[in-house]
This record gives C-alpha cells, structure tokens and sequence, in this order.
C-alpha cells in the first residue's frame, strides 16, 4: 500500500507504457502494476528475464496506485483481458480468486520453492489454500524516527511506543522554523492512502469497521477517539498541508530530513536507509507500530502481489515470468544490483533465516515482527464479521474506504473536529451496506 519514485527516474510514469524485449518475440505480455520504488526495481531487472527468454517481450503499464486498482478492476470485472499481469493486493486475490478472475497457481518449477513463502503471507493470497498470487512483497507498518534528534533532545524511543507518546515527542520535535515536522503521516484519500494508517489508529484504540451484524460503527467512541487523535496530532505537528500527502509524499519527506518521526510501510526501510536517495541514511531508528488501548491491529498486513487474470491468453507466459519476478533467484539478482537489504522484503522465510540480510538490515527484525504478529481473522478487540487489519474484504469496501478516506482527508484539511464528519459518514456507509444487502 504504497507508492515511491527512486531512480531511474526515466522508468517512471503515470500512464506510461513501456516495452523491452526482443524483435522476435512472439509473445507480448502487458504488465499493469504500480509506481513504487520495487516495482521500478522490477522494470530495470526485467531485461535479466528477456534475455533469458528472447521470444518474450514485455509492455508495462505504471500507474499511481488509485488509478491502477480502477483500471484493473474495470479491466476484470468486465473480463477486458487487456493485461496478462496484475499487480494486486491481499484485497484483491482472495475475492477476485473466488469469483474465477484469476488463475490458480499451481504445478510450480522445481526451483520456486512455494513452501518458502512466509505463512501469513501465503494464506493472504489464497483461498481454502490454493493460491491465486504470488508475493512481490510484503509490509507490516512501523515507526520510522531521527536517531540525531531524539538525542539532540535527550529522548528515547520505546521498542513499543504508544500514539500518546509518539504525540508528546512530535511536540517536542516539531520545528518548523528549520523546516523539521514533528510526524509525517498519510493525509491523502484513499482506501490504501490515509484510511490504511486510519484504520490501525482505530483498531488500536479499541475500534472496528462493521460490528457483527454489518452495522457500521464510525459514530463509536473508539471512532471518534482515534480519528480525532489522528486529526490534532497531524494537524498541530505535522508538515504543510498533510491532507496532500501519501506514501510518496511522506518518504521525500522523511528523505529530505523534513520529518522526526513517521509511521509507515516497512518497505520504505530499504530507501530511507539507502545513500543514494536518502539524506539521512545513518540517522534512522525503527520501532514498532504505536499503539494505544490493545496491539491488536495496530499494524497492517499488505502484500503487493503478481496475478494472472483469466482473460489472459498468454496464461503460462504470464505465470512463468512471475514465478520469476517473485523467486529467489529474483531476490539474489536485486541483491547484487542494489545491495541485500534492497532484497523484497516480507515473502520468503530464507530471507530471514540469511544471516548476512539481518546484520545489514536495520529493519529486518521489526518488519519481521510485523508481519508474523498480525492477524487478519481478528484484527481488534471485539469480534468482526470480515478479515482484514485496515481493510475489510468485501467488494463494497473499496467504495467505502475510498467514501471514508474523502472525509476525513476534508477535516484534517479544514482542522475541525471529526464528529460530525463521522456521523455523516456512517449515514453513507449504512446506506451502502444496507442496498449490498448486508443489513436491513
């Protein structure tokens, strides 16, 4: 769930369609994904593939991460069958599995290694254990911080810091008149943008999306808590106009030297550390996810994954190149180029068991963590009807987070109190699931 723009720059683009491969090749593979700093990654290393397999030829099509997920799945609700490819998420495979859009992987190449796939991972990905994605990679949310700021003012970060504490060292750090934030965090509408962090701030003060029988639950305390927490503390402490602000925004940010703390994807460990992109590479400390009345939920679970839509008619092509794109042999190819913590994080457990990754991975551990400890099935105190830690998996929900994500964008840009915003919120969302037929 989210977004970057390292170099090389000339592979980015909204939009952009790119081809690589042979003039002989006989088979064209139209690849839709997103425009991170992996998925770039991914673009520049392809030729490793082409070369290996000259009668292939690649066209990706890169798109910001909203405008990706309409355009596939406009693509394969109406079996479109415009690309062979789709970068999808742990949203995405297990309903779009379930309804046939995709192929079931199966009758791996010897050297795949399918049981080397992190558990959690895995079962993210498939239904009643059959899988219909392969991971790309996978995150957990954690809590980025300045090492040299923390000390400059005698602070100590908790392994397992609380939001109430993460508050009391943004005020402390904020210092706008040297252009330093006291917290970056999404501001941006989105069920993937500001309502992925949204929702763990909410599952951690005790709240949930849909009680038991579907019924809404944005006018709870725990709703209004959390989300009005969330609106003062990015409000008062953090960067100009944070309702802009998405991953991307945040990691250029936090690169620059902008921002004391932030919480985010775990992915972005390998660019805030990385020389090349980052200003503050040997100044960044990692801790958990903040949380507040109970852990529970207080990180996200996300993998980004490689799927093969059904109305593809290039179904083998597609599935042998992202058995590719998605084994170790992959991860090695990425080691060597960019260095082993650039390796994609969160899918296999070799990664972990690699004693050379853990000592120079900063992020390794806590990601780790992150990963293993969430649980979909029950991502809050009370019972839910639906799995997901800051999503529910059901069709109505991109609708519905995308409806919130707008909302509570709009109060943080205007800075008011969020009750009223939640209260009309839950009207609309009450009426969506009631026309689904979830409620009467």
């Amino acid at each position: 769930m989210k977004t970057f723009h390292p170099a090389p720059t000339a592979l980015v683009g909204v939009g952009l369609l790119l081809g690589s491969g042979s003039a002989l090749a006989a088979t064209t593979l139209t690849i839709g994904t997103v425009n991170n700093g992996d998925m770039i990654r991914m673009q520049a290393l392809a030729k490793t593939y082409t070369e290996q397999h000259p009668d292939v030829e690649l066209k990706w099509v890169v798109l910001e991460e909203n405008t990706l997920r309409q355009r596939l799945t406009t693509d394969i609700s109406t079996g479109g069958g415009q690309f062979d490819v789709m970068t999808i998420g742990a949203y995405e495979a297990p309903m779009w599995g379930r309804k046939n859009w995709l192929m079931p992987l199966e009758k791996f190449t010897p050297t795949y290694a399918v049981d080397d796939l992190m558990p959690n991972v895995r079962k993210q990905l498939s239904v009643e254990g059959k899988l219909f994605a392969l991971p790309f990679y996978s995150e957990g949310s954690i809590t980025y911080y300045r090492t040299d700021l923390f000390a400059a003012k005698g602070l100590k970060m908790p392994d397992e810091p609380t939001w109430e504490q993460v508050r009391g060292f943004a005020e402390k750090l904020h210092d706008p008149s040297k252009s330093v934030y006291g917290i970056c965090l999404r501001g941006k509408a989105g069920w993937g943008e500001n309502m992925a962090l949204v929702s763990t701030v909410v599952n951690t003060y005790g709240g949930r999306w849909f009680d038991e029988q579907w019924k809404p639950q944005l006018t709870t305390p725990e709703w209004t808590q959390a989300v009005n927490f969330y609106v003062d503390l990015l409000g008062k402490f953090g960067p100009p106009g944070p309702s802009s602000n998405g991953f991307n925004e945040n990691l250029t940010l936090f690169n620059a030297g902008k921002c004391a703390m932030w919480v985010d994807a775990s992915v972005a460990g390998a660019f805030v550390t990385d020389k090349s992109q980052s200003q503050v590479p040997d100044k960044v400390g990692f801790a958990k996810a903040p949380r507040a009345v109970t852990p529970k939920g207080s990180s996200w679970l996300w993998t980004w994954a490689l799927a093969v839509p059904s109305s593809s008619k290039q179904q083998q092509a597609a599935f042998d190149f992202i058995q590719w794109a998605t084994s170790k042999e992959y991860g090695a190819l990425v080691a060597k180029k960019y260095g082993i913590s650039a390796m994609p994080p969160g899918t296999r457990l070799s990664t972990y068991a690699n004693a050379e990754y853990m000592k120079a991975t900063p992020f390794a551990r806590v990601t780790q963590e992150a990963i293993q400890t969430a649980n979909p099935d029950s991502p809050t105190l009370k019972a839910v009807p639906y799995t997901g830690v800051q999503f529910a998996t059901i069709p109505e929900f991109q609708a519905i987070g995308t409806l919130v994500g707008k909302g509570i964008s709009g109060a943080l840009a205007s800075g008011a109190k969020a009750d009223a915003e939640l209260k009309s919120l839950n009207s609309q969302v009450e009426r969506t699931m009631k026309r689904a037929g979830y409620i009467k």
